[in-house]
């Protein structure tokens, strides 16, 4: 290949360390621009005071596995402090607007590492991109359609019922507590299911090879089960349902290492 054919891959020659500097710069002011722009039309009301706003819907969103099931005992949630409740209400629209930005940021990276990448390290890189936030969806939504019903039928069952030589031990959660728990299983879980998006661009850079990660499988399932006790609430289910999703996530990572990064004995051996 010539010089011109290898200037030709690139998109931009290069940049003077001030120009990337700058570059840097808007691209962080755009990021953080969109982030401020979504967390006030998180909690504007746009139609007055009793309408509820984007981040009231929202936690009312995760608030329904726990409501279906206390709404037919008769329970509620409450909140112990004066600013409980708004703070609370920060806080979901803080994640709601980090999460809808998401994307956009990943954009924003994208456009500002772009122009320094060969066309092929374009196209190696673009799967990985749309990757990370799908399968960071598919965490959150097994979270919230499978694991916290599960693990609130659980945690529900320690409910007592009150007789003549015994007082009812009833839960009556605080929405903040509530807010963290959910929030911390669904970032737990949507973080997790980015394992082969770390694996495979471990191995395309060398660091990996698909022969060295099986022959770490008995540790993987280890680490799998120690990261999930640490992550999740205190319960056998949240933590299985957590270790077993990242084990076969694990396995898949060999298998697409197998395929996207051949590799010779040698290098296996190198690497």
């Amino acid at each position: 290949m010539t010089e011109k054919d290898s200037e030709d891959n690139i998109d931009d020659g290069s940049m003077p360390l001030l120009s990337h500097l700058a570059e840097l710069r808007n691209r962080l002011i755009i990021c953080i621009i969109v982030f401020v722009v979504l967390f006030i039309g998180c909690l504007v009301r746009p139609f007055g005071s009793d309408t509820p706003n984007i981040a009231d819907i929202v936690y009312l969103f995760l608030q329904k596995p726990l409501a279906d099931i206390l709404q037919a005992q008769g329970g509620r949630m409450i909140f112990t402090a004066l600013h409980e409740a708004f703070f609370t209400q920060i806080k979901v629209a803080f994640f709601v607007s980090l999460f809808v930005a998401f994307p956009i940021i990943l954009m924003q990276i994208w456009r500002f590492v772009a122009p320094g990448l060969y066309k092929s390290e374009k196209k190696a890189f673009m799967p990985f991109l749309i990757a990370t936030p799908v399968l960071f969806f598919l965490g959150g939504a097994m979270v919230y359609y499978l694991v916290i019903p599960l693990a609130w039928n659980f945690f529900l069952s320690f409910q007592i019922t009150g007789g003549e030589t015994s007082l009812a031990i009833e839960v009556e959660p605080r929405i903040s507590e509530y807010l963290s728990l959910v929030m911390r299983l669904i970032f737990a879980f949507g973080l997790s299911f980015e394992l082969p998006v770390v694996i495979l661009l471990m191995a395309k850079a060398g660091l990996v090879t698909a022969r060295g990660l099986s022959e770490k499988r008995k540790y993987a399932i280890l680490l799998s089960f120690v990261a999930a006790a640490i992550m999740t609430p205190p319960d056998v289910i949240s933590q299985v349902m957590l270790a077993v999703p990242v084990i076969l996530l694990y396995e898949l990572s060999i298998i697409a290492t197998r395929i996207m990064v051949p590799q010779t004995e040698a290098d296996q051996d190198t690497a």
